[in-house]
């Protein structure tokens, strides 16, 4: 016989967890391992029935539904978590993930959807509920690009490209004809800009313009 996934149900109004109590327990490979109304309780909890996953409101009497999942997956890390929230919040919602939830879903999900999302966390997938999803990739995207550019943002046009020329494998030399500078002022260029980003070697300062993609900058 399959083990049965174990789901302790967390939220400080008791007509919702009736209702997800009735759910899950429909389910013939689901069972509710216990239910909490406080972050505390949530924790203490997790620690008594050791459920497999554990469906937390963000919003609860104390401490938050977040600081509960920081403390449960500091110290039970192999458990899993899904955020359950009335309210499509970004900043709610990668606080989510920083805490480390392992799913993330609005209570307006249908009941199917939310049992297809309990299986899927339980067997160690993540998942984001389908109506945050586009948010939470423009705003990945958009930290990458603030991260590459920031990475550039003390550098001056030239040296921007004497690094670009670096990662290439020029030597100062090749790079002075190129920009029609002398070896001397080449050199001097490469020894302030490796100070700039921390740098200590030619090598260095190629790998990271690479990983910043800096001819996107040029």
């Amino acid at each position: 016989m399959d083990k049965r996934l174990r789901v302790l149900l967390v939220d400080d109004h008791e007509v919702v967890r009736v209702g997800l109590r009735a759910l899950i327990e429909r389910q013939p490979g689901m069972e509710v391992a216990g239910e909490a109304a406080t972050a505390r309780e949530a924790v203490s909890q997790t620690g008594r029935f050791a459920p497999d996953v554990v469906v937390l409101d963000v919003r609860l009497p104390g401490s938050s539904g977040l600081e509960a999942c920081r403390q449960i997956k500091a110290r039970w890390p192999e458990t899993r978590i899904i955020i359950l929230t009335s309210f499509p919040d970004d900043e709610v919602l990668f606080d989510a993930i920083s805490a480390g939830a392992d799913g993330y879903v609005l209570k307006q999900v249908g009941s199917d959807d939310l049992i297809q999302a309990l299986d899927r966390v339980g067997r160690g997938e993540s998942l984001l509920d389908p109506s945050v999803t586009d948010r939470v990739f423009a705003r990945i995207r958009e930290a990458r690009r603030r991260e590459r550019a920031d990475a550039f943002a003390n550098l001056s046009r030239q040296e921007m490209r004497i690094l670009a020329l670096i990662t290439e494998g020029r030597t100062n030399r090749e790079i002075g004809r190129v920009l029609h500078l002398s070896e001397k002022t080449v050199r001097n260029y490469v020894s302030e800009m490796l100070s700039k980003l921390g740098l200590a070697s030619r090598a260095q300062a190629a790998a990271y313009a690479a990983r910043h993609r800096v001819e996107d900058y040029l």
